[in-house]
């Protein structure tokens, strides 16, 4: 009885190293080149008969994008009260920027009796993000969404090397994540039959449910790891977009706070002389939340979907417009005249670790 119980024992772990080998066999074919749907998330068959939602985009207004003639200063910005008048005043340099009045004999007035050569300015609207969120219809859809934030080719399967065969993904396009595969710490989204992209090249709109903290029925989370924020109706999503949200030593900072102080243009400076020093004329559509930091347009760069700020939440113009318009139906002025209670709750937290 023993000699027959050992050779069953014997018999089965034959069995079970040959189908483990079998099983190893195949997943390592499906790695040199068959079709990874066969060995790693959604199968082919349910991706294809997969019909998306049909999500709307927050129009892009070119008028108002570029209603303003945006000018990036080089270097120290002296200003004189006319063309060859007076001196009146010096900006350091920095990250600045101003908005153009009008022009005259190699001059450019920047505010009412405020001129400045022409020379030192470089002309910006070219950089003017036309890039926009999308309406949610009131839910999460089956499968997240997410935006691509650079110009990839999706591999053939996850941890792969990018497969040209596959397309060219362009930033900013929407996508749709299927499954997820977890390599080396990071997950690699797969978002269509055979493509895959690691979790580092989009922005995903990761499903939220209301936390606790709310105490408005509408309210805004940013979440700082995708670099997305959706707007909320009650429990319902209607809006989500990426941002572009503080830098590690400028951080935004997390945790539950309300915008209390709104205009429609504002000037913003910061930072240290020769070091990190802004300033920033006319930023649209603003929404302060926590301190000096808001919710606003930005004109002067299009890199949302990237930490970048001094702490501010960046949205592309037609993102801000759409935003500050929906955040104003909740007060009675259009602007703020005062510091205004009852604002929409803001919500900032990371959905994942820091990347």
């Amino acid at each position: 009885m023993k000699t027959y119980r050992l050779w069953l024992c014997t018999t089965f772990i034959l069995l079970s190293l040959i189908i483990t080998s079998v099983s190893l066999a195949h997943t390592q074919d499906c790695l040199d080149g068959c079709s990874s749907s066969e060995a790693y998330g959604l199968p082919a068959d349910d991706i294809l008969a997969y019909v998306p939602p049909d999500f709307t985009r927050v129009p892009v207004d070119y008028t108002l994008m570029n209603d303003r003639r945006y000018m990036r200063v080089n270097g120290v910005m002296e200003v004189f009260d006319a063309p060859n008048g007076n001196y009146v005043r010096v900006q350091d340099a920095g990250f600045n920027f101003v908005t153009a009045l009008g022009e005259q004999d190699g001059w450019v007035r920047i505010n009412a009796n405020e001129w400045v050569r022409k020379d030192i300015l470089e002309d910006s609207n070219a950089v003017v993000s036309s890039f926009s969120g999308v309406f949610l219809n009131g839910e999460f859809p089956k499968y997240p969404v997410a935006w691509s934030l650079i110009n990839v080719y999706p591999s053939k399967q996850p941890g792969g090397s990018p497969a040209e065969s596959n397309g060219l993904v362009r930033r900013y396009t929407m996508l749709h994540i299927y499954s997820s595969v977890m390599i080396d710490g990071w997950e690699w989204y797969q978002i269509g039959v055979d493509k895959w992209v690691n979790q580092t090249h989009v922005g995903k709109v990761a499903p939220l449910d209301r936390p606790a903290e709310i105490d408005t029925d509408r309210w805004i989370s940013i979440d700082l790891f995708e670099q997305v924020v959706i707007v909320f109706e009650g429990d319902k999503p209607i809006f989500a977009t990426l941002i572009a949200s503080g830098l590690p030593q400028w951080q935004t900072r997390e945790g539950m706070y309300h915008i209390y102080f709104r205009k429609t243009r504002d000037d913003m400076t910061g930072g240290v002389v020769g070091d990190d020093y802004y300033l920033i004329e006319e930023v649209p559509w603003t929404m302060y939340f926590d301190e000096g930091r808001a919710l606003h347009g930005a004109y002067w760069h299009d890199g949302f979907g990237f930490r970048r700020s001094h702490g501010c939440v960046n949205l592309s113009i037609s993102d801000a417009h759409w935003l500050y318009q929906w955040v104003a139906e909740g007060f009675e002025n259009f602007i703020s005249h005062n510091v205004e209670e009852g604002g929409p709750a803001v919500w900032v937290y990371h959905s994942a670790p820091y990347r």
